[in-house]
């Protein structure tokens, strides 16, 4: 791979290896003698768009195979990841078209936590994150896509939510 170090390409390589794409810098760890290291090497493969950060613990591994270094995934398994897997729920539009409530491919994906809020781009998909209470989070379900979980709106919700906008 052109650009990238022995030991980047080792990294990358092992990671994809694992088919862990969602990584943590503790992921890595045992590739470094200290974290200074781990940091730098970390730091110089977000440079050479490798890897994305996703949150403050959490990358996105963009693979070999992605040979100019764009590469996407499907962006609700990104909001679980972005979340940690708890405490959100995907809504708007998203939810409704997921639910085929609506033939409109949604602009924007929007979460609903009691964690954050604030506009993310992340693989070219613009995620806007806003409040919600406790309460509201049991109205989510979780489903499953690429063997991968997240969690989305009912469906009952979701049409009474698309019934307002109509």
């Amino acid at each position: 791979m052109k650009g990238l170090s022995k030991k980047e390409i080792e990294i990358v390589s092992d990671l994809e290896f694992q088919k862990k794409y969602y990584f943590t810098g503790k992921d890595i760890s045992n590739h470094f003698k200290n974290q200074i290291q781990r940091r730098n090497t970390i730091y110089n493969l977000k440079k050479k768009n490798r890897i994305i950060k996703i949150n403050r613990e959490k990358y996105y591994l963009i693979p070999i195979k992605a040979r100019y270094g764009k590469w996407v995934d499907y962006p609700f398994i990104a909001v679980d990841e972005i979340c940690n897997g708890k405490d959100y729920f995907i809504g708007g539009y998203a939810a409704a078209n997921y639910w085929r409530l609506t033939d409109q491919i949604p602009a924007q994906i929007d979460v609903y936590t009691i964690r954050r809020q604030g506009t993310v781009k992340i693989f070219n998909t613009r995620i806007v994150f806003h409040r919600t209470s406790k309460r509201n989070l049991k109205n989510g379900v979780t489903k499953k896509m690429s063997n991968h979980n997240f969690i989305i709106l009912n469906k009952k919700k979701s049409k009474k939510w698309i019934n307002l906008r109509e």
